[in-house]
């Protein structure tokens, strides 16, 4: 396995991240026009094989902190550390772009990567509930 990192979308990924993206997430694909509208993305790739099997996508918040926006393996390769590979590759880099914090937010239904951002030493900050009713947790971890 290896990571691939991207500025902005990865168009020549793009077909396998929307499979692995609604494998992910209930079926949920990523509209492209998402995507664009995300100044900054910075994605990274898990790929084995030419086969894209994880996941990490994030982009600058407006407060200076670089928001970890959406991430995931498929279940397939889950519990291999490619997860946390993705994580820590993210972190380096953005560090070297000058963060100083990263955020994402959690869920209650995806307790492995609320478990691994909790290794990884984010901390809990907040929660909130979304426009979907959704309940949500806002973790943080300086770099």
């Amino acid at each position: 396995m290896h990571i691939v990192m991207t500025d902005g979308i990865p168009y020549a990924w793009l077909e396998q991240l929307q499979e692995v993206h609604a494998h992910v997430f209930d079926g949920d694909y990523l509209p492209l026009e998402k995507l664009e509208k995300k100044e900054g993305l910075l994605c990274l790739l898990a790929v084995e094989n030419d086969t894209l099997i994880g996941f990490k996508l994030g982009y600058p918040h407006p407060d200076d902190v670089f928001y970890s926006w959406l991430g995931g393996v498929h279940e397939t390769k889950r519990g291999l550390g490619i997860a946390s590979e993705l994580m820590k590759q993210q972190h380096a880099h953005i560090k070297t772009l000058g963060f100083q914090k990263v955020r994402t937010y959690g869920r209650n239904a995806f307790k492995a990567m609320l478990i691994a951002n909790l290794k990884h030493g984010f901390d809990i900050v907040s929660t909130f509930v979304d426009e979907k009713g959704r309940h949500k947790i806002i973790l943080e971890k300086p770099l």
